[in-house]
């Protein structure tokens, strides 16, 4: 296999939240971007809102008119996979299954040139597994951004068995051209943060589970006495309860049944229900149309919720109550003390 060397536009598949986020970063690094998915309306209903939420960057005096209508125009709609042929690099941000993906890249080591790099934005799964299908495994690594893309500056840069040094290479020069920061770490079940990570959202689970405390409350504990910037109930919300839950599943599964990874059967039914958080408008919180936490009062209307707070000892009971039925808003995503979004 040659030294890698990106050349051409960037391909990124899937238009979900990720996808979108991953497609803002490149071209506002000035890259060409091919975008695709196999739902032609999600891509079209990802890039109008995208569209809309940096116009309104612009109008409220946060970024240049022009320069956010160039970052547009760097992204391109593609409608079938062989459009991806000249791209240097493809990263994939599709459904977390193992079979999927090593489906799509499969077409793709046929449709792109040989000196083409593949990524993929997994969670959880095994980098190694999805490149064994391919005849050149070496091209193949995890780029595993964190949500959201645009604001969070870690990206951990996943290696599999047979990923060829100057791929990783090559990789952490890109995203480090980014303004991210790149962690390189080996394929294993969760990487890093999301193998760590597990601990925080397990026990707020299971603390829900055996009802010691309200949602609010145990996310006002986190926060106020150690210094969290969202609790673990209000961040599953919004990474989503169905990822969440999924991630977790895999961990269970790769770590031979470890019950430190078992997964929260609370948690399994709300993704049942479809209650998956901001995006779904329910979680363990209620949001309004634009993700602001919500209470719905006298047959629709909308109040928003108190903020979680840990009230001092010579608080009145009511007032304690009060506090504990909601949050009123989760805070800037950017400004949160652990290094990510984790999944």
């Amino acid at each position: 296999m040659t030294t890698p060397h990106l050349h051409g536009p960037i391909a990124v598949i899937g238009a979900g939240t990720m996808g979108i986020g991953i497609a803002q970063v490149a071209a506002q690094a000035g890259h060409s971007v091919l975008l695709f998915d196999l739902n032609g309306e999600a891509v079209s209903q990802s890039l109008d809102n995208l569209r809309t939420r940096l116009h309104q960057r612009v109008e409220a005096g946060k970024a240049e008119a022009s320069a956010t209508e160039t970052l547009l125009q760097r992204i391109t709609q593609v409608n079938a996979l062989h459009a991806l042929a000249p791209c240097g690099l493809v990263i994939e941000a599709i459904v977390e299954q193992l079979e999927a993906k090593q489906d799509l890249f499969q077409q793709l080591e046929s449709i792109c040139s040989h000196q083409t790099l593949f990524a993929s934005n997994t969670s959880s799964l095994s980098i190694t597994a999805i490149a064994r299908v391919l005849s050149t495994p070496q091209r193949m690594a995890g780029l595993h951004f964190f949500n959201p893309a645009p604001l969070m500056k870690l990206v951990e840069i996943v290696q599999g068995l047979e990923t060829a040094p100057q791929t990783v290479a090559t990789l952490k020069t890109l995203v480090t051209g980014w303004k991210k920061q790149p962690v390189i770490c080996r394929s294993t079940p969760g990487f890093i943060v999301n193998r760590i990570a597990r601990p925080f959202y397990a026990e707020a689970l299971r603390a829900l589970e055996e009802r010691i405390a309200t949602p609010a409350t145990l996310d006002a504990v986190l926060k106020e006495s150690g210094g969290f910037a969202m609790g673990p109930l209000q961040l599953m919300d919004l990474i989503g309860h169905d990822i969440n839950y999924t991630v977790t599943e895999s961990l269970f599964h790769a770590f031979h049944y470890d019950p430190r990874f078992l997964p929260s059967l609370l948690q399994k039914e709300l993704v049942d229900a479809d209650h998956l958080g901001r995006k779904r408008g329910r979680g363990f919180y209620a949001y309004d149309i634009k993700g602001n936490n919500s209470i719905r009062k006298n047959g629709g209307t909308k109040e928003t919720q108190p903020q979680p707070k840990i009230e001092p000892k010579h608080a009145k009971a009511q007032k304690t109550a009060s506090a504990d039925q909601g949050d009123r808003k989760l805070g800037s995503i950017a400004t949160l003390c652990c290094p990510a979004t984790t999944a």
